[in-house]
């Protein structure tokens, strides 16, 4: 657990230092007092203080690969490019509580939330993207990769923008029309707005860092293989974080479940609308996205009506079997010429065994 606690506290410490050269370019353009603090707070309230997940795997990754420890400078540039999708994920999550009215997140009130920001959150949230690409020119400007992280970057937006505006026009929480969902806009919502920021991004960035080349056509390109591997693998996390919400006790998953009166277009509905009988689809019309405790209940008792748990277990062993079966087509003992690096098995592994089974 302490490794685990330093592990962050060392990641931590470089944001402190990223966040301070953010400070510096807008004191160097002479900008007023009130805007660099008002950055400051911006920063420091939206950006640290999640799981960290995303950004810390990319320094695993990246030791990973070079299969050895890093140095202080290589850890450095690895902590960067995770800071980087810290900062895309908070300009995505600003902006997505407000598209959603959220009232809190990270046990916090959301951003615009907070006294005297209201729709200056709008302004915040492009400007903790644009701190993204401020950090990749100054560090990463003389790399001969540098035109791939830009472009990464820039993808991964546009397609996490693209399955927001699904589910935004699939599930708006005032007005529920089931008929508009399907498991198959289900997975085109998650592959989209969770699966490329979430798990291609931080290891197509460790790749890249690493100096991993495309290859000639896709069939031999490792990136087009880490892709195959990493898009199923999240949008197996999300499924099963939709079933978390339903079926884990909140004690367990900490937080309690809302998908069900928040309208959300989740897996467990969806496979619910699958196999459901017109009486039963007439109890989820009727009682789905509902801000009501005893329509959620009998949401709820139909689900386990319809066997949901037995579904989800069986989605969990086939989507298990699935992965690995793509990771086990990376050679195990992968022949590099020297110096170079090549696509390991054990980066994809690390993210498989984080997820497979967890509770929360």
């Amino acid at each position: 657990m302490a490794d685990k606690a330093q592990k962050r506290q060392r990641f931590e410490s470089v944001y402190n230092i990223l966040r301070d050269e953010l400070l510096d370019y807008l004191r160097q353009e002479g900008m007023p007092h009130d805007a660099i603090s008002w950055y400051h707070r911006n920063l420091d309230y939206n950006v640290p203080g999640g799981k960290l997940n995303r950004g810390m795997s990319v320094v695993d990754s990246v030791q990973i690969l070079k299969g050895r420890p890093l140095d202080d400078t290589e850890y450095f540039k690895a902590a960067l490019l995770g800071w980087c999708i810290e900062l895309l994920q908070a300009f995505f999550l600003v902006s997505d509580d407000m598209m959603d009215q959220s009232v809190t997140r990270r046990g916090q009130p959301c951003w615009y939330r907070v006294e005297g920001v209201n729709y200056i959150a709008v302004n915040d949230s492009f400007m903790l993207e644009g701190a993204i690409y401020y950090l990749l020119k100054k560090h990463f400007r003389a790399e001969p990769y540098y035109v791939h992280l830009l472009e990464l970057f820039h993808d991964t937006t546009f397609q996490t923008e693209i399955g927001q505006l699904i589910d935004l026009i699939t599930a708006p929480e005032d007005h529920v029309d089931l008929s508009k969902f399907s498991l198959e806009k289900h997975q085109k919502i998650v592959i989209y707005k969770t699966a490329y920021y979430s798990f291609y991004l931080p290891v197509a960035l460790a790749m890249y860092m690493c100096g991993i080349p495309h290859g000639a056509d896709p069939s031999s390109d490792p990136y087009a293989l880490a892709q195959s591997i990493l898009i199923p693998l999240g949008e197996y996390f999300q499924v099963q974080d939709d079933f978390l919400d339903f079926a884990a006790p909140p004690e367990v998953l900490g937080k309690i479940g809302t998908d069900i009166v928040d309208n959300k277009c989740s897996w467990c509905v969806n496979t619910a609308l699958a196999l459901a009988s017109p009486e039963q689809r007439k109890v989820l019309d009727e009682n789905y996205g509902r801000k009501d405790k005893e329509a959620e209940q009998r949401v709820k008792a139909l689900y386990e009506e319809l066997g949901i748990r037995e579904k989800y277990a069986e989605y969990e062993e086939n989507a298990y079997k699935r992965i690995m079966a793509l990771i086990e087509t990376i050679p195990e003992r992968p022949q590099a010429k020297g110096g170079e690096v090549t696509l390991k098995r054990e980066v994809f592994k690390v993210f498989l065994d984080k997820i497979y089974k967890r509770q929360k």
